[in-house]
């Protein structure tokens, strides 16, 4: 068996790929077969040969080229069976998933290599090495990992804004063990949902706009009882938005060049409607629910720039989590 060395850029991409929030057999074959089709030398696998291997050999070709990048060896594999217990605590690990989870990467041999600049998630892998008490570490630290739910929303607002309005009321998302991902509309929402059921153990809190009433009766007949669902009241999620605080952050954006105030609304039409026209008519650029977004999460700054209905979102939210196995986190 020949191979290259992986760069010090490799090892770190591999490593963050392991310990993102995506379902295990997935991330783990992706790792490992991206670290043999770019490094092995001989014997040369093309990708369709490669994924036809036995789960065992593609792994222990991984483990060899990881391992043999790193200078010196190593035989504690502490961290490996932590990660194994927390994958087994937050998927649905199948046999194969098995298999690629009972490696002998030499993760603390890499642990050196993480800056402290590192994504959360780098970060979280090395405190694997240190900590045993992780849930006090993350709450502490606000690592978000180990993640205790999901929360599954439309777009790219609901991303942006829920953390910052949870973080001012004090249920910080990367203390809590959260992790919120944006399907990208309602019908979306449903297809992940779906797929999630099948492959995530924890609890899962699904917020829809107004019109995905349909939506929904798709979702209830295989709804956990683990999970629930929160419909917006009216409209859409920029619906709930104070007006006070959309003004304030339109005026801080336009300073002295201009000004809106609450004439510039129509009720009848809905908020991202006023803002497609109030950007157009007071000559600003196009208007991206993610640019305002930003725009609007700089600018909360009191109780007042929380309507009630977020508020009830959020305490619905940051209600008890699961409590991962002892095992892992003590």
């Amino acid at each position: 068996m020949r191979y290259k060395k992986l760069t010090t850029e490799q090892i770190l991409i591999s490593l963050d790929r392991l310990t993102r929030f995506k379902f295990t057999k997935k991330k783990y074959l992706r790792v490992f077969t991206d670290i043999i089709l770019s490094n092995l030398i001989e014997p040369k696998y093309k990708k369709n040969e490669l994924i036809n291997l036995p789960y065992e050999t593609i792994t222990e070709l991984a483990e060899e080229i990881f391992n043999g990048s790193l200078a010196g060896c190593n035989n504690d594999f502490s961290i490996n069976q932590r990660l194994c217990e927390y994958e087994n605590s937050v998927f649905y690990v199948d046999e194969e998933a098995r298999i690629l989870l009972n490696n002998k990467i030499n993760y603390i041999g890499a642990l050196d290599l993480i800056p402290e600049d590192s994504p959360v998630n780098l970060r979280w892998l090395k405190s694997l090495a240190r900590c045993k008490d992780l849930i006090q570490l993350r709450e502490q630290e606000l690592l978000k990992y180990p993640i205790e739910k999901v929360l599954l929303v439309e777009g790219i607002t609901e991303e942006i804004l829920l953390p910052a309005f949870s973080k001012f009321l004090g249920h910080d998302f990367y203390k809590k063990g959260i992790q919120i991902i944006p399907a990208g509309g309602k019908n979306q929402v449903v297809k992940m949902y779906y797929q999630m059921i099948e492959e995530v153990k924890l609890p899962i809190f699904l917020l829809l706009d107004k019109d995905a009433e349909e939506n929904i009766r798709q979702i209830t007949p295989r709804l956990r009882n683990i999970d629930k669902i929160h419909l917006v009241s009216c409209g859409e999620f920029e619906d709930l938005l104070p007006k006070s605080l959309i003004v304030k952050t339109i005026n801080n954006h336009l300073r002295n060049f201009n000004s809106i105030s609450d004439e510039d609304f129509d009720d009848g039409m809905s908020e991202v409607e006023n803002l497609e026209n109030i950007f157009k008519t007071k000559g600003l650029h196009e208007f991206k629910k993610a640019e305002f977004a930003k725009l609007v999460r700089d600018n909360i700054s009191s109780n007042s720039d929380i309507s009630a209905e977020i508020t009830e979102i959020i305490r619905e939210i940051a209600e008890e989590n699961k409590t991962l196995d002892s095992k892992f986190c003590s």
